[in-house]
């Protein structure tokens, strides 16, 4: 049972997966509204705002934006960071707000450790959180690895800048699916890490505990490393 769980809530990752990776087609965007996605993830929305993402997901799929639209939306948030909300995890993290920081290092090596590498890291840096969603959904089928890596895996990267990432986006971008998008990947990861706790009893750390941790691995600052608190929405749940 656990483990169709686990391949089941990977399956659910592959799908948020491709739709950050690339561009959307218009036989996906059909695809997906056959399926009713995302109704049909397996990790249920839990909560107000658990619900509230997940219908504003389904919304956004019936709404008329072009797939040009769409692309300009995808280019700005993924590609040249006109958002102001880059994607890489050392622009959140380092004191200079720069990339290829010590966080993509750190990701490297984990990778490495797991016997992974980013296809090619000139174009897309390791600490892409593509990157680190498909590492994260890797790790939750192979039962060598004890769960609480990927508790603290969330705690130690994702949980903690993602948030902040998905507010800018939601703010910031052109097409409600793409706000639809950050806002859902943000409840569902949430959602996760609150089943890992639920279910193994793998608490989940305040945000003043992570930054400690974080700064004792990166040797910075604590206002340097601390990103701003996010809560989506006027009211909606944060890390």
């Amino acid at each position: 049972m656990e483990n169709e769980l686990f391949v089941a809530l990977a399956d659910d990752l592959d799908q948020l997966i491709r739709l950050h990776d690339r561009e959307l087609e218009g036989a996906l965007i059909g695809a997906l509204r056959s399926a009713d996605f995302p109704h049909g993830l397996a990790l249920p929305p839990a909560g107000d705002d658990g619900r509230a993402a997940y219908a504003n997901m389904a919304d956004a799929l019936n709404e008329d934006e072009s797939l040009d639209e769409l692309a300009a939306d995808f280019a700005a948030i993924y590609l040249n960071n006109s958002l102001g909300a880059s994607p890489y995890e050392s622009v959140w993290l380092s004191d200079d707000h720069l990339a290829c920081a010590a966080p993509m290092f750190e990701l490297r090596e984990l990778y490495a450790a797991a016997g992974l590498q980013a296809v090619d890291w000139r174009n897309r840096f390791d600490d892409h959180f593509v990157l680190q969603l498909q590492y994260l959904r890797l790790i939750l089928v192979d039962p060598t690895v004890d769960l609480k890596s990927a508790a603290a895996f969330i705690d130690e990267h994702l949980g903690y800048w993602f948030p902040d990432f998905a507010q800018r986006v939601s703010m910031q971008c052109g097409t409600r699916f793409y706000a639809a998008l950050v806002e859902l990947t943000h409840v569902w990861l949430l959602r996760f890490r609150r089943l890992l706790d639920e279910v193994y009893d793998l608490p989940i750390p305040s945000r003043e505990q992570m930054a400690e941790r974080i700064n004792r691995k990166l040797v910075l600052d604590k206002v340097e490393v601390a990103p701003i608190r996010f809560m989506p929405g006027a009211a909606g749940p944060s890390w």
